[in-house]
């Protein structure tokens, strides 16, 4: 049996783990990014990671998931935000392939994401199909006949970046946003407030929660329903820890489609919650190394 080790690298934490040639998780395991630290330490992270498994397996490819722009055909991280310094030139591929002979593949995170919902997830069997995560900010990523569509220069659907009212989608409609307007509106510090306290309280009818709430979800509502107008989505996929609190978040998501699209497209265009949550990056990963093999 073939066996592969997927490396999933966000700004919080690295997950990772062997799947088997069918997709199914043998073993998986994490620890802090230490984003801090910057590009050299996270490469040295994954090689060890790496290094560890193959030790202990006949492993075929390594898939990695990451944070930041990539070139999926140099395996190359070519823009990457100040979360994690001198990550821009982080070439994943080339050091790994040097190093342990076998093929290694490197995508997007939220590319990712996208592709294991619609391989095995929420959007399996749409196309096209839009994936939205909502965490600190907000990333994009377009599935079209079961591929992630990368646009000209791998840079496709950076929605985050979208101008609106002003500022950008993300600056407005982030989870992140939600934490630090309920803390301004009670005058309290942001650390004792969190995504999960602010769906509880609203849940008890806290009045400033529950406004917090709904204006995060017509920033999120006018943002798709722009996608949508361009891209004209079978089905959209939400994403991040936040998307946890699908039963309060559904009814509200609709509404605010409902205003936001004209009738003819709203009908066609349905809201799904990601089904793969924390797997998604390592699985969609393995996906995108099968993919990127079979051609």
């Amino acid at each position: 049996m073939n066996k592969y080790v997927t490396i999933d690298i966000g700004g919080t934490a690295i997950k990772y783990g062997i799947l088997s040639e069918g997709g199914e998780f043998l073993c998986r395991s994490q620890m802090r990014t230490e984003a801090y630290k910057g590009g050299p330490s996270i490469l040295e992270k994954a090689v060890g990671i790496a290094d560890k498994y193959i030790g202990a397996n006949r492993i075929s490819g390594i898939c990695i998931s990451t944070a930041g722009m990539v070139d999926t055909e140099k395996g190359e991280i070519f823009h990457a935000a100040p979360l994690i310094p001198h990550y821009t030139g982080t070439r994943f591929k080339e050091v790994m392939e040097r190093r342990f002979k076998i093929p290694c593949e490197v995508e997007n995170d939220v590319n990712c994401a996208g592709l294991a919902e619609s391989v095995s997830g929420a959007a399996k069997g749409c196309s096209p199909a839009l994936m939205l995560t909502i965490g600190t900010g907000i990333g994009g990523c377009i599935i079209a006949d079961g591929k992630v569509f990368h646009g000209f220069s791998n840079s496709a659907c950076e929605v985050g970046y979208m101008h609106m009212a002003g500022s950008d989608f993300q600056t407005l409609g982030a989870a992140s946003i939600l934490t630090r307007k309920v803390a301004e509106w009670k005058n309290e510090p942001a650390e004792v407030w969190n995504g999960y306290r602010i769906f509880e309280e609203a849940k008890k009818g806290d009045g400033l929660c529950v406004r917090a709430i709904e204006e995060m979800t017509d920033v999120l509502g006018q943002g798709i329903a722009n996608i949508c107008y361009v891209i004209n989505p079978e089905a959209v996929v939400l994403g991040g820890g936040i998307m946890a609190q699908e039963e309060y978040l559904r009814p509200l998501m609709e509404r605010t489609l409902e205003k936001y699209l004209i009738p003819s497209i709203c009908s066609r265009t349905r809201i799904a919650f990601a089904k793969h949550r924390n797997d998604a990056g390592m699985l969609g990963a393995f996906y995108h190394f099968m993919q990127r093999r079979s051609v």
